[in-house]
């Protein structure tokens, strides 16, 4: 007994650990993110109680508690209402405290009762899925009849995998760190290309874009094992995808922009303003070698680039707006292109603008654009009227 029902070498635990840990990363990532949180797919009753029960042994999770929390999460995002962003809270708070934070937002009845709606609340839900120490527990009388006094470890590796990978590193290396394929409004990262030990997660950015993709990759250099296993279970007809990231579309260049192009534009928003910044980046170093032979060594490039990239003004300091503005007045070119791109933001953020207003805007800013005799605005304006829906 004091092996276990099974003998395993050593390398055989670490597998049978990982294992264990993978199938509740894909019920995560699945069920409680992809399928309950933003209802990207429909789960066939079988999968889903599957992965409410295996949640229910390997993390003591709520339902309800985890998508409320996540759904919060996207409306307050990088803001002190935030439950977890290392921008208001720091890195090493959520990387560390991820769990505790995560339980004590959890206590917010107000976030629940806003943000829950939609979850389970049957039977099982309120009498067994919602009792977490009863979950573990079972979970760890498992492990040591099947693994004697090691599956102890096996059992604290099963507690510790999603408090350190989802609510540590997820939620704070995946805002802090990384790359980026679209310029969404918050700090959003992918913190690696391949996303295969956190289920797809580590697709961070692509997911703050496209919220409602059941797809997390979106270049064809990257890998999503959530999305491989979601289309396993649609294959098998245990599943539905409802939505993907959608992937724009081009066109010849008309003329005028119409209402086809202004659909597109706004349905491809984050991948125009992605573009919008990688002219904005061409830009931004003639401009600062020009400014560097003005000014000599007294004008710092490398900040100058950060301040005039940043997406937001929020992301700035108060002091480093002011240096920014008084560097862009010394440049027509840069001042120019900071103020289209708020301009252009503002053609899906203007909410009470009609379509005729909105496509009135385009087409001004199009104009402009191919009027101000600065060149990588005008080739960015000839590839915007391409966009075709």
């Amino acid at each position: 007994m004091y092996n276990g029902l099974f003998d395993l070498p050593w390398w055989g635990y670490v597998v049978v650990a990982l294992v264990l840990t993978h199938i509740t990363i894909a019920a995560v990532t699945i069920f409680l993110h992809r399928h309950q949180a933003h209802r990207a797919l429909d789960l066939h009753p079988i999968p889903s109680h599957f992965f409410r029960f295996w949640l229910w042994l390997t993390t003591g999770m709520v339902t309800r508690e985890w998508a409320a929390i996540h759904r919060k999460h996207h409306a307050k995002c990088e803001t002190e209402e935030d439950p977890h962003s290392p921008q208001t809270r720091g890195i090493r708070k959520v990387i560390w405290e991820g769990a505790e934070l995560y339980r004590a937002e959890a206590m917010n009845q107000d976030t629940l009762q806003r943000y829950g709606h939609g979850t389970p609340d049957d039977w099982l839900e309120r009498n067994v899925y919602r009792r977490s120490a009863l979950g573990v527990s079972v979970m760890l009388v498992i492990d040591v009849i099947a693994f004697g006094a090691l599956g102890l470890t096996v059992w604290a590796v099963q507690m510790a995998w999603i408090p350190i990978w989802a609510a540590g590193v997820v939620n704070g290396i995946g805002h802090y760190w990384g790359y980026r394929n679209y310029d969404c409004v918050d700090a959003s990262r992918n913190i690696s290309p391949w996303g295969i030990l956190i289920g797809g997660e580590e697709l961070h950015n692509n997911h703050h874009s496209f919220a409602t993709s059941a797809k997390l990759s979106s270049k064809w250099y990257e890998f999503d094992i959530g999305w491989m296993y979601i289309r396993i279970l649609e294959m098998l007809g245990l599943a539905k995808v409802k939505k993907t990231i959608p992937q724009p579309k081009f066109g010849e260049a008309k003329a005028v922009p119409d209402f086809d192009t202004l659909q597109a534009v706004v349905t491809h928003r984050y991948d125009v303003m992605t573009r919008y910044m990688r002219s904005l980046r061409r830009l931004c170093a003639e401009e600062a070698e020009r400014l560097k032979a003005a000014h000599g060594s007294a004008l710092d490039v490398r900040a100058l680039r950060r301040w005039v990239l940043a997406g937001e003004s929020a992301q700035l300091a108060v002091e480093q707006k002011q240096q920014l503005a008084v560097v862009v007045k010394q440049s027509p070119a840069l001042s120019t292109a900071l103020s289209m791109r708020e301009e252009l933001a503002g053609l899906w953020a203007r909410s009470n603008a009609s379509r005729e207003q909105l496509l009135a805007q385009l087409q001004d800013w199009t104009a402009r654009a191919e009027q101000s005799g600065i060149r990588q605005l005008q080739e960015f304006s000839q590839r915007l009227r391409r966009y075709a829906v």
